[in-house]
C-alpha cells in the first residue's frame, strides 16, 4: 500500500466508498467523472502504480479484474450490449491516479477513442 495513494486508502477501508462489486483482490466503484451512463473502475487492492508496472506475477490480479468488469458489467445491464475496457497509462493518456485500474464503459453506443 502506498500511503499517500487515493485508492490504496479506499482499498484499506481508510476511505470508505460505495461499491459496486468487490472480492480479496479488486473492488469496483462508479467514477466520479462518468463519460458514459455506465462508468466504473475496476481497482486491485494490491498498490501497482500502472500498466507499465505489471510482471508476469500480477497474472492473477489481471485475470481478476477482467473477472470483475464482467460481473460488474451484468450487474449494471450492458454485458450483452457491450461494454468498453481500457487502461490509462500515465499522464498524457489521461491517467489522475497513479494506481493500477481498468476503465468499464457502456449503456451506448461507443465511438472510437484517441
Amino acid at each position: 500500500m502506498a500511503e499517500d495513494c487515493l485508492f490504496c486508502t479506499m482499498a484499506s477501508g481508510a476511505m470508505p466508498v460505495p461499491k459496486v462489486w468487490e472480492d480479496d483482490q479488486v473492488f469496483v466503484i462508479r467514477d466520479i467523472a462518468p463519460r458514459a451512463p455506465v462508468h466504473l473502475l475496476v481497482i486491485p487492492r494490491q498498490h501497482i502504480a500502472n500498466a507499465q508496472h505489471v510482471t508476469a506475477e500480477h497474472g492473477p490480479v489481471l485475470a481478476q479484474m477482467l473477472a470483475a468488469a464482467t460481473a460488474a458489467a451484468r450487474a449494471e445491464g450492458i454485458a450483452e450490449s457491450g461494454y468498453r475496457l481500457a487502461f490509462n497509462v500515465l499522464g498524457d493518456a489521461g491517467m489522475t491516479v497513479w494506481h493500477l485500474h481498468m476503465h468499464v464503459l457502456g449503456g451506448r453506443r461507443l465511438g472510437p477513442e484517441g
